[in-house]
């Protein structure tokens, strides 16, 4: 049994026990007082269960609340290792993994087939520690800096009065927040209504670093693309969905599995020369930005199979955390802002919401032996004994005191500011939006772009209403033009402030 395989901590045929060990009395009938009196205090069996079931739930993660996986294996067909050294990306290798695809918006009850980004979470269990790639089914993010990140999550739950998701909110955030057109041209597209799980390409999004064993670093970019073939829903088809199956996406993934149909994906890579990063036409580190891949072509490196389902979707999937501060030698972080948010902020979130135990849970632990001298706080399932709890230390137990420079960063030089990223020859916020309308998306994809923005448009009031049509014809002035007639048809310009569909 490896650490992350499910804990069975029973035995079935036993009879059924209080959490201490006690053989149960009855798992049916509370102790009373007489058969119709009250009941007892000192019903340890009955206290007892009542009140672990009030505390089943645990908060739900903020966004990605809703989703599911299954674990699985990556198989290494190419040889990269002029790019990396790290163990689990060598040709031959075979790692075992977790991957949990999630909604990000949406909360734990909402419905799979709403339209949104999708969550793309892997977890690798590799011989040099765990290995995590945190990403989304879109290759760019709504924003750059970490500090909007909770703006942007906040715009599109719910209001404070109502308790409602509001399409005002999301324009308005999307609408003064430039950098976002490229991803919300991306969402509104046919690729924002995935068919399946299976069905839908994986990116990392974020720009991280390999180093191979001579110390030679690159920039690095992850694709996952899936080998059941990209498939989407209309609109009606995933609205019809939401109302009858809320489950839909989870459903047919854990069905898959069971029935023996492994999805599987292809892991290819776009590589960038250290160097070249300081002077390519667009910001690389940008979140909301891609690299072409006419300048840098996907590398293929081997292929993910996910063959084997959860038995216990809470321990095995609601509990697992991923996070990109999960490294290991031979990759590395790059000045990614958003990335650098999340290597502090996804861990922080587990530490809030599963305890500051939480990667000594079975589906988070490493297949390796750790020697942490982190110790104590809530849950610690396991411990460092007698053992000295400081480091340095004259007792034996061994410390790390490495210094000089890292072979996983980057030089910079420059005084603290507030600033955004420095500008490229080719960044602007809406060039690469413009690029996906025109020369990725073909006719019929742009008409349902536009019905679907038209849409989305239907209940937003004034001044916001005006501000995304300016945003789509900064986009693409005719598909503005056109989203602006099919909201307002003949109704001309609408009063500020007024409801648009009472005009």
């Amino acid at each position: 049994m490896t650490s992350f395989d499910p804990v069975a901590d029973h035995d079935s045929t036993k009879p059924s026990t209080a959490d201490a060990g006690a053989r149960r009395e009855s798992d049916a009938n509370s102790l009373s007082l007489g058969t119709d009196g009250p009941l007892m205090l000192h019903d340890v069996a009955l206290v007892e269960k009542l009140a672990r079931f009030d505390r089943e739930r645990i908060p739900e993660r903020s966004p990605h609340a809703k989703g599911s996986g299954a674990f699985g294996e990556l198989e290494i067909t190419e040889d990269v290792s002029q790019y990396t050294k790290a163990g689990l990306f060598q040709k031959g290798a075979k790692t075992p993994m977790l991957a949990r695809f999630s909604t990000v918006a949406g909360e734990l009850g909402s419905p799979d087939t709403w339209r949104d980004v999708r969550g793309f979470a892997l977890k690798f269990y590799t011989q040099e520690g765990n290995f995590d790639i945190v990403g989304n089914n879109t290759p760019t993010f709504f924003v750059r800096d970490p500090m909007k990140f909770p703006d942007f999550i906040h715009s599109q739950k719910r209001t404070p009065d109502a308790g409602l998701r509001d399409n005002t909110m999301q324009w308005d955030f999307w609408t003064l927040s430039p950098e976002s057109a490229h991803q919300v041209t991306y969402v509104m597209g046919d690729r924002g209504l995935p068919k399946t799980w299976r069905n839908m390409n994986g990116y990392s999004s974020h720009t991280y670093m390999w180093v191979n064993e001579a110390g030679e670093k690159f920039w690095v970019k992850y694709h996952f693309l899936t080998e059941q073939g990209v498939e989407c829903l209309t609109n009606e088809e995933a609205g019809e969905l939401a109302g009858l199956d809320g489950d839909y996406h989870r459903r047919d993934l854990f069905n898959a599995i069971d029935g023996g149909d492994f999805p599987s994906w292809r892991v290819e890579v776009q590589i960038m020369p250290y160097e070249e990063a300081k002077t390519y036409r667009f910001n690389p580190f940008d979140l909301t930005k891609i690299w072409s891949k006419k300048d840098y072509p996907r590398i293929p490196v081997g292929r993910f199979t996910l063959n084997r389902n959860p038995v216990n979707h809470f321990a095995q999937i609601e509990q697992a955390a991923f996070s990109p501060s999960n490294m290991v030698p031979g990759t590395g972080v790059s000045p990614d802002k958003m990335l650098l948010g999340r290597v502090f902020s996804y861990p922080d979130a587990h530490r809030n919401r599963l305890g500051t135990n939480f990667n000594q849970l079975p589906v988070n632990r490493t297949v390796v032996k750790t020697n942490s001298y982190d110790k104590e706080g809530s849950m610690e399932f396991f411990h460092s004994g007698d053992a000295p709890v400081y480091a340095p230390n004259s007792f034996g137990r061994a410390y790390q005191d490495e210094q000089g420079p890292v072979d996983n960063g980057w030089e910079a030089d420059g005084t603290l500011v507030r600033e955004a990223y420095t500008l490229r020859k080719d960044d602007d916020d809406f060039g690469q939006a413009h690029t996906l309308i025109r020369e990725v998306m073909d006719e019929g994809e742009r008409e349902r772009l536009i019905e679907t923005v038209a849409g989305a448009l239907e209940t937003v009031i004034e001044p916001v209403l005006s501000n995304a049509f300016e945003y789509w014809k900064k986009i693409d002035q005719e598909v503005g033009e056109r989203i602006e007639k099919a909201v307002r048809g003949d109704q001309g310009d609408q009063v500020p402030g007024a409801d648009p569909l009472s005009e």
